[in-house]
């Protein structure tokens, strides 16, 4: 008799197994890349046909599923499915709706396909300038408003994220929201040559830059040259920033130009989240996964401005406002005497 129950009961399952194999829905998949136009793959993607072909053609070797399984998720689509959510910052439901994949897969692509990205683009896509391209891009800074030897603009900027379950209140800004302080360098024509983006968002930005890789270096003479910062950041003989009271008509002349200048890495970071609506919102994520989303977003913008496949860098620029920096200036070394003999030698 249990002999039989136990027949039964196994035969139930069975039936049940082949009424779930039956019912089973293979969703058909678009791919955006022959249903849109050029124009619209970019509105929905920030990116042109062309572009993502090349940034699929250097990651997609890393994310290939090696399985036995039907219906895997091709790379194109992993690839597209990862842009969507950097592009909008809609819930990952959303987003895998818009291509026809499921939650659960479309947070499996966002950080399979950022990781990615990463680890294939960022060595040749995020670099700071040396040799000729340092040489032009100090001719370019000064063409903005007339600074010698510049080559780049520090600032920071905030990128929220949703409370974290470790060391929640270090991620509190001075704003009173939770936060990265994601640290960058920009050169004139808005690329980004230097990230540092895991801080949270209440550590100041004098501490970010004086333990960042990018401050050593400066420190030890690899770079020759300036670095346009505002008064958050501490005077150095490479980091000039304005003066908070201007004596002189020279001194007012010179931070006229500093913050015209030093400006542009306001608009880098306007550039960056206009394209990346996630880095506008509320990365819901925990930090280490916002820091790997901000780095991602900053590489591809600088593949983007490489290729020519930008958003128009012009549009609302006009709205960020030349400040003089977020807290008093901190003189150290001889900054302070390096920036009087600017003064004196180009601003009088």
């Amino acid at each position: 008799m249990a002999v039989h129950r136990q027949h039964m009961r196994r035969r139930r399952r069975q039936m049940l197994d082949e009424v779930r194999i039956s019912r089973r829905v293979i969703r058909d998949r678009l791919n955006p890349l022959e249903e849109y136009s050029d124009d619209e793959i970019f509105d929905r993607y920030r990116f042109r046909p062309a572009t993502i072909q090349y940034i699929l053609d250097s990651i997609a070797p890393s994310i290939v599923h090696n399985t036995a399984k039907n219906c895997a998720l091709p790379p194109t689509l992993q690839l597209l499915t990862c842009l969507r959510f950097l592009a909008t910052g809609a819930y990952h439901r959303l987003v895998g709706d818009s291509i026809g994949v499921s939650e659960t897969t479309t947070g499996r692509c966002c950080r399979s396909v950022t990781d990615s990205i990463i680890t294939n683009l960022l060595k040749n896509s995020i670099t700071f300038p040396t040799g000729n391209c340092a040489r032009e891009i100090k001719q370019q800074f000064l063409a903005v408003a007339g600074f010698p030897n510049v080559l780049g603009c520090v600032d920071g900027t905030f990128i929220r994220i949703i409370a974290p379950s470790e060391n929640e209140p270090d991620y509190v800004n001075r704003k009173g929201f939770h936060s990265l302080n994601v640290q960058a360098v920009c050169d004139a024509k808005y690329k980004i040559t230097s990230i540092c983006a895991k801080w949270p968002g209440s550590v100041h930005d004098s501490r970010i830059w004086r333990e960042s890789a990018m401050c050593q270096q400066f420190e030890n003479g690899v770079h020759s040259g300036f670095l346009l910062g505002d008064s958050g950041y501490p005077c150095k003989r490479y980091l000039m920033t304005p003066f908070l009271n201007q004596s002189t008509a020279h001194q007012q002349r010179f931070n006229t130009s500093l913050c015209k200048t030093r400006v542009m890495v306001e608009q880098t970071f306007g550039i960056l989240k206009r394209r990346f609506s996630c880095l506008q919102g509320v990365l819901r994520t925990d930090p280490n996964q916002a820091t790997k989303y901000g780095i991602a977003c900053a590489i591809l913008h600088n593949i983007g401005i490489d290729r020519g496949d930008v958003v128009d860098s012009t549009q609302d620029l006009d709205k960020v406002q030349l400040r003089g920096g977020n807290g008093n200036i901190i003189v150290a070394g001889d900054g302070v005497n390096i920036r009087n003999h600017i003064v004196d030698t180009y601003f009088t």
